[in-house]
């Protein structure tokens, strides 16, 4: 009797390991499924806003045209300064749901950010000479390259550090300009 009871309970025992890693297994997967749905979710909300925030992005740029474009006879009329108004809070707007202008003009050229139009000149190093429409980052994805011309030049043998130091200086400059609203 003593041998079918512990065989029973060895029979138990082992039928109780199997469900509970039968159980555990079910939990991990319920785990990483969790997981899994809010890594989906975090992934459709950043595209969503990127989706929406794209649809706005010619209407900045078109009043950045206007604004670039306004007559200096207008520049103390009330409308103009309203239109140029908008342009500034759409801007903070977009740097609020973390929308960040690419650097351009004066960087060197980098195809992950800059989209080059055309090129020009002779030399080993592109520099983005004009923005022909801004690119935008989106808590640090680029979202829209910014559209570019590139001129090719060498710099300098001997003042490689002086060079290096125009280019720190523009983007601590587009930085200052980025912190107050300006373009």
């Amino acid at each position: 009797m003593a041998d079918k009871k512990s065989k029973r309970e060895t029979e138990l025992e082992q039928h109780l390991g199997e469900l509970t890693a039968d159980l555990q297994r079910v939990q991990a997967d319920f785990i990483n499924y969790r997981s899994r749905m809010e890594e989906d979710k975090q992934r459709a909300m950043v595209a969503g806003k990127a989706g929406a925030i794209l649809k706005l992005l010619p209407v900045i740029d078109n009043i950045e045209r206007a604004v670039d474009y306004m007559p200096e006879e207008l520049a103390d009329n009330q409308w103009a300064k309203g239109v140029s108004s908008l342009g500034k809070n759409l801007d903070k707007s977009l740097a609020d749901m973390g929308v960040t202008r690419i650097a351009a003009v004066g960087q060197p050229f980098d195809p992950n950010l800059h989209e080059a139009i055309s090129a020009e000149g002779e030399g080993d190093h592109e520099i983005v000479s004009e923005e022909l429409r801004a690119g935008y980052m989106l808590d640090g994805q680029i979202i829209r390259h910014s559209m570019v011309k590139v001129v090719r030049q060498d710099l300098p043998e001997e003042e490689p550090e002086a060079a290096q130091q125009i280019i720190n200086d523009t983007k601590i400059e587009d930085q200052a300009d980025e912190i107050k609203g300006e373009d």
